[in-house]
C-alpha cells in the first residue's frame, strides 16, 4: 500500500503489532491493555465535542457517493487491518504504547521537518514500533500518554539510542483539546489527522462498544481534502477520488446481527460513527491496535461485506469552524 505525502511517497502500509500485558501501579508501560484503569477514564482518545465522536448515521449521503464508492473499489472487501495473529510472520495492527508514567522528554529529527511539532514528545525508550523494530513498512510509532493525556505519534520511527529517535514526521496531539493542525500541514498520517483516536481498541470491541469513527485507508485520494482533515495525498487532481478527510459509513441497510461480538461491535460503529479517510492504502482496509486478545476467527466476519455496502457521507453540517474539530450543535 502506498501513500503520497507533499515530499514524496509515502512507505508501504502494512499494519502490524504484538501482544500485550498491563502493569498498574508505577512506570506503567505496555503495547495493548484489557483493563482501561483509572488513567484512562481521566483521558480518552478524544474530547466528547469531537468529530470522531459525531454519529453520522442520520446525515445525508454525499452527492458524489456512488463515484466514490467505485473509485475505491465496490467490489473489494471489508479488511480488518488488525488482529491477534501473523500475516507474512508479523503480527497485525498498530501498536499503541501506554505510559502512565512521566517520562522525560525525547529528541526527535525529521525528514518532513517543516510540517512536524519540533518538541514535546515523552517516547519511551521501549515504545513499540508497527511491523516490528526490523520492519520495512510504516513503521508508527503511537505512544498514549496518560499522565499528560496527549498522543505522540511518529511515522517511519527509528530510535538512535538513549532518549534520541528519528522519523519521517511527527505530531503532538492534546487529547483533551479539539484543536487541528496547521492547514496544510500533514502528521503521522497523510491526512493530518491523530491516529490513536482512530483506532478500533481490543477493550471497547470487548466491551461491545466502539463509541468513535474508525481510520480508513483507499487505494487512491484526491488532491484535496475536506474538514477536519488538514493535508492532501493524491497523484492527480480527480473528483471522482475521495477526498482525504471523506465520511464514509456502512449503510444501515446492511445486516450485521450475524456477527460474533467483536466484529459486530467494528460493524455497528462503521454504521453509527462511520469511517474517515485518512492515508493511502489498500482498499476499506480499517485500522485497529494490535492486542493478543483479538479472535481473529471473529473479526473475518467483517470480510463478508464490501464496498458497494458503503456510502459516502456530507459531514458538512457537522462543522463548527474550519481550525477546530468540535462539531457542531445539534
Amino acid at each position: 500500500m502506498t501513500a503520497q505525502r507533499a515530499a514524496g511517497p509515502y512507505p508501504a502500509r502494512r499494519i502490524r503489532a504484538v501482544a500485550t500485558a498491563l502493569a498498574v501501579a508505577s512506570a506503567c508501560l505496555v503495547s495493548g491493555y484489557t483493563d482501561p484503569g483509572r488513567a484512562q477514564a481521566a483521558c480518552e482518545t478524544a474530547p466528547p465535542d469531537s468529530f470522531w465522536r459525531a454519529p453520522v448515521d442520520t446525515l445525508p449521503v454525499h452527492p458524489n457517493s456512488a463515484r466514490y464508492v467505485a473509485s475505491i473499489g465496490s467490489a473489494e472487501p471489508l479488511h480488518p487491518d488488525f488482529g491477534s495473529g501473523l500475516v507474512d510472520g508479523q503480527p497485525i495492527g498498530i501498536p499503541v504504547t501506554v505510559s502512565d508514567a512521566v517520562v522525560p522528554e525525547s529528541k526527535v529529527s525529521f525528514d518532513i521537518a517543516e510540517e512536524s511539532d519540533p518538541s514535546g514528545y515523552r517516547i519511551p525508550p521501549d515504545a513499540r514500533i508497527e511491523n516490528g523494530p526490523a520492519s520495512d513498512g510504516d513503521r508508527h510509532v503511537i505512544v498514549w500518554d496518560r499522565n499528560l493525556c496527549r498522543s505522540y505519534e511518529l511515522w517511519d520511527a527509528r530510535p538512535l539510542g538513549g532518549n534520541a529517535w528519528h522519523a519521517g514526521g511527527g505530531a503532538v496531539f492534546d487529547l483533551r483539546s479539539n484543536g487541528l493542525r496547521p492547514d496544510g500541514w500533514t502528521s503521522a498520517d497523510a491526512a493530518g489527522l491523530a491516529i490513536l483516536p482512530g483506532l478500533v481498541r481490543y477493550d471497547e470491541a470487548a466491551a461491545g462498544r466502539v463509541d468513535h469513527a474508525i481510520r480508513i485507508t483507499v487505494p487512491r485520494s484526491d488532491r484535496s481534502y475536506v474538514w477536519p482533515a488538514r493535508h492532501q495525498a493524491g497523484a492527480e487532481a480527480d473528483p471522482a477520488l475521495p477526498p482525504m478527510g471523506l465520511r464514509l459509513r456502512l449503510k444501515s441497510s446492511v445486516d450485521t446481527s450475524h456477527l460474533a461480538p467483536q466484529a459486530r461491535a467494528v460493524a455497528e460503529a462503521l454504521k453509527k460513527y462511520g469511517a474517515i479517510v485518512a492515508d493511502n492504502g489498500s482498499a476499506w482496509f480499517v485500522s485497529g491496535e494490535e492486542n493478543a486478545g483479538w479472535d481473529d476467527s471473529q473479526l473475518a466476519g467483517l470480510k463478508g461485506f464490501k464496498g458497494s455496502d458503503f456510502e459516502a457521507v456530507d459531514a458538512s453540517g457537522l462543522q463548527r469552524s474550519p481550525d477546530s474539530g468540535a462539531v457542531a450543535p445539534r
